[in-house]
């Protein structure tokens, strides 16, 4: 089975892996985008997908956009079918066409639950205790296509968004091998999407901000469906201010959104019910540190609050 395969940010290179190590697996070329600018320096980088292929000594298609160009090099490489897997781009009808056996894309939620490109993250913000990943046959639309195969699992108590799509990741590769295998095979039995369409556009860093009204469930579903990226935030003194996971606090009912205080050892912060206690931050220009190390040097006994 020779396969074009397609695919971007780390939690694509373990389905790329898999793929690269199964014995009946040809891989024919890794479509990945281009180097992007990373760190302060911003210094061009490879995507986390094109190092472990270049790793692999496979050759490596660059490209933002799937155009006529790129369409007519994926028709040349005689592959039987494309693997994708959060490449981030849309892939037209043209291109779709230039491989017999079509795209198969390995999405992590339970379609058509959280279509998009942020499908854990929204899952997790909304407080869903139960995710997944689906593979299905790539169309023009928004991933809407007909399902091959899908696998489920539960949202742990200290799962962030990084924790689930590495997990699903790992989980998914094999979905998406024996998929492709059924689909070349033609034992493959695709199912229409059927139920409640849900959307997942991909975040931006205002989906980070924790807005301290809302109750602390919202506010710890948000931290967790935001982390590690783009992460969560607030204000302090007019600058951004870090946060990492946050645990609710029923026990402390008595403060006023956004306040926070020093208490037993435990760094809290009121919301629109009861509190939350904050783990790690990272105030403005300094490194992450422990939470109640921060309030001890902050004085946060004379008030503090977060807007």
């Amino acid at each position: 089975m020779k396969i074009l395969y397609a695919g971007t940010p780390s939690v694509a290179v373990p389905p790329l892996v898999h793929l690269a190590e199964r014995p009946d697996v040809e891989i024919a070329a890794v479509l990945t985008r281009t180097d992007a600018p990373v760190g302060r320096r911003k210094v061009l980088t490879p995507s986390p997908v094109a190092e472990e292929a270049e790793r692999r000594g496979l050759p490596v298609l660059r490209a933002n956009r799937v155009d006529a160009e790129l369409t007519e090099r994926i028709r040349g490489l005689g592959a039987d079918v494309a693997a994708v897997v959060a490449y981030g781009a849309l892939v037209p009808q043209a291109a779709l066409d230039a491989v017999p056996h079509g795209w198969i894309n390995l999405h992590f939620s339970l379609l058509p639950q959280w279509r998009g490109a942020a499908p854990v993250q929204r899952a997790l913000m909304a407080g869903d205790t139960v995710v997944g990943a689906s593979t299905f046959l790539l169309e023009a639309g928004l991933d809407t296509g007909p399902v091959l195969g899908t696998l489920t699992d539960e949202v742990r108590p200290d799962d962030t968004a990084g924790t689930v799509l590495d997990r699903l990741a790992r989980s998914g590769s094999p979905l998406l091998a024996e998929s492709l295998r059924a689909v070349v095979d033609g034992t493959a039995r695709p199912v229409p999407q059927e139920g409640e369409v849900s959307l997942a556009p991909k975040l931006t860093g205002e989906d980070g901000r924790v807005r301290w009204t809302e109750p602390a469930v919202a506010v710890a579903h948000r931290v967790r469906g935001v982390t590690p990226e783009p992460g969560a935030w607030t204000v302090l003194d007019g600058q951004r201010f870090k946060l990492d996971r946050v645990l609710a606090r029923p026990d402390h009912r008595d403060l006023a959104p956004g306040q926070c205080v020093l208490r037993g050892g435990a760094v809290l912060v009121g919301t629109g019910s009861y509190a939350v206690e904050l783990t790690r931050v990272q105030p403005a220009g300094k490194r992450t540190m422990d939470a109640a190390a921060w309030a001890r040097g902050r004085n946060t006994d004379t008030g503090v609050v977060f807007e």
